[in-house]
């Protein structure tokens, strides 16, 4: 099986050069299944179930394509013509003092560049790269990123958010359910990564507070929901765009490493790129 991103984010510091095309209003694949042709034809089946009634999320779960490479200025471009108007981006809701600071900032200030995992990227479950996997029991969910090699352990049994450890990356997760929904409410993050990656200036504050939700339509398809607050950052609630995975054709995330020692010679490619563009 073709695995593109394993290529491409081998090095976080690829970020620089590429941007992966993440769809997150449904690529064509992932609305009808696991892929176009027949496949797109054939009308899933149920999402399965734990033997507690609980929707089963385990599985592999990817956009249904590998990567198309694109520099981040096509990727983050102007808005489109036509069409309903797009969200309001992270940044967008920056109280005063940190648009200032969103300013001074470039895609050769992301943390990503250092190995520092991005909170979301396309999702909180893909990360920096395109491939996640979860692996559910009855009293937790693990979700397996598959760039940077990390991963989330989210307690669904009822347990508060813990008091005795550190702020991280990813932050503390305690899940419930709501029906058919996984409801994730994640607290404790560390400032020192962004919530997205790729250059898009998105730093947070240590008040951070996400609530994501993971709800699997059918056998195939998982859609996925966030929204963040941040008191100390952002004038209100922002909401990424729903976005719809597919069950992946392969069965386990593959160690995607992140080396760092090439990240000069990376960052002079991507200046000169730049210098050529202009």
């Amino acid at each position: 099986m073709k695995r593109a991103v394993m290529a491409v984010v081998t090095t976080a510091a690829s970020i620089a050069i590429v941007s992966l095309v993440f769809v997150t209003s449904v690529p064509a694949a992932a609305q009808n299944g696991v892929g176009g042709g027949a496949a797109a034809a054939k009308k899933s089946e149920p999402a399965p179930r734990m033997p507690d009634g609980h929707p089963d999320l385990s599985g592999v779960w990817w956009p249904g394509h590998d990567i198309v490479p694109q520099t981040s200025s096509a990727v983050y471009a102007a808005p489109r013509t036509g069409g309903p108007p797009r969200p309001p981006t992270f940044q967008s809701l920056y109280q005063p003092w940190a648009a200032a600071k969103a300013k001074t900032l470039s895609d050769k200030d992301d943390p990503a560049l250092w190995c520092i995992p991005s909170i979301i990227g396309p999702t909180p479950l893909v990360g920096n790269g395109l491939v996640g996997e979860i692996v559910q029991t009855p009293k937790a969910v693990i979700m397996l990123v598959e760039t940077y090699h990390g991963f989330r352990i989210i307690p669904t049994d009822g347990r508060p958010h813990r008091d005795d450890v550190v702020p991280s990356y990813r932050g503390d997760a305690v899940g419930r359910w709501e029906g058919d929904t996984l409801v994730v409410d994640v607290t404790n993050f560390s400032e020192k990564n962004w919530l997205n990656h790729h250059g898009d200036v998105s730093f947070h504050s240590d008040a951070l507070h996400m609530v994501e939700t993971y709800r699997r339509l059918d056998k195939d398809r998982l859609e996925i929901t966030t929204t963040a607050e941040d008191p100390k950052v952002l004038t209100g609630k922002w909401t990424a765009p729903k976005t719809t995975l597919t069950l992946a054709p392969f069965e386990h995330v593959m160690e995607t490493a992140c080396e760092n020692d090439a990240i000069p010679a990376l960052m002079d490619a991507a200046a000169k790129q730049n210098y050529g563009r202009k």
